[in-house]
């Protein structure tokens, strides 16, 4: 069984590794600078070092595998998000078609099934989309939000305020990207299913930004508060950062476009994961603060 994992060395991509050699799997890891892997990992994975960019490394690095592991690698900042992030996954969608790779297990989002209209995450359904008309078994996982997004303002998280977008009263589930690498590696390692599959992988619990903030009030030993801003401020600050017009309104959307969001599949045994954002945050993000 040849597994290929991309962004091995990503929050959700380092754990569905550790978890494949665990199991005694020796997967094939698409990394652009091997020396990012530590030097047991190294040992016990086939590594191809290239970009994902880079359409003739993709084809040559998925020929033959029975199962891909693919996360989108565009930045939020691209300057042509969508576009990049549908250029970047072409490789993969032809590999599948043509049958040099067997089955696909995608890290899709919460948003995708909307098909248009929240933000970057439209390029996902794209992907989505693409790799069902190949006829290949497909695995669309869609996640929910990070809990290692809270990462992206640790230094407004050391003044005390969490800034949002998001409705700060309306729940949304939150999840542990180290949970969603047990699903991946759980769906990897599993031969039987076939098809088009969709699987929800929303957290243990929705929470509103109102409730996250007191989690992380008691969890880091510092108080939190909420700053909630509007979209027009939101895209001035990332102009005013020098994003191109597309990355901004590719930002903004994922937020808008995900206000009314009510998840294709609910919360049940399938779908939740166990790791409460209170626990993530008083072992993760607490230490990176206390520094």
């Amino acid at each position: 069984m040849t597994i290929v994992v991309t962004t091995p060395t990503g929050h959700v991509g380092s754990r569905v590794v550790r978890l494949l050699v665990q199991a005694g799997v020796r997967p094939r890891v698409l990394v652009r600078d091997p020396a990012r892997l530590d030097e047991a990992t190294r040992a016990r994975v086939d590594v191809r070092r290239g970009d994902l960019t880079d359409a003739g490394f993709v084809r040559e690095a998925a020929a033959g595998a029975r199962t891909v592991f693919w996360v989108d690698p565009t930045p939020h900042a691209a300057a042509d998000p969508i576009e990049a992030s549908l250029r970047t996954a072409a490789p993969l969608v032809e590999a599948a078609r043509v049958g040099d790779v067997g089955r696909v297990v995608l890290l899709s989002s919460i948003g995708a099934e909307k098909r248009h209209g929240v933000g970057h995450i439209d390029a996902l359904a794209g992907i989505e989309e693409q790799l069902d008309a190949t006829g290949a078994d497909v695995l669309h996982l869609r996640c929910a939000y990070f809990f290692t997004n809270l990462l992206l303002d640790l230094e407004g998280l050391s003044r005390g305020v969490l800034t949002t977008a998001f409705d700060p009263d309306r729940p949304m589930p939150w999840v542990d990207p180290r949970d969603i690498g047990d699903v991946v590696a759980a769906r990897l390692l599993n031969d039987t299913w076939q098809g088009r599959v969709v699987q929800a992988v929303h957290g243990p619990e929705d929470l509103t930004f109102r409730q996250v903030a007191r989690i992380l009030t008691q969890a880091l030993g510092r108080t939190i508060r909420i700053d909630p801003v509007g979209d027009d401020e939101v895209r001035d600050a990332l102009r005013a950062a020098g994003m191109p017009p597309s990355a901004v309104e590719g930002i903004v959307g994922m937020t808008a476009g995900s206000r009314d969001l009510v998840p294709e599949q609910p919360r049940d045994l399938l779908t939740t994961t166990p790791t409460p954002l209170s626990g993530w945050a008083h072992a993760r993000l607490r230490p990176l603060l206390e520094r």
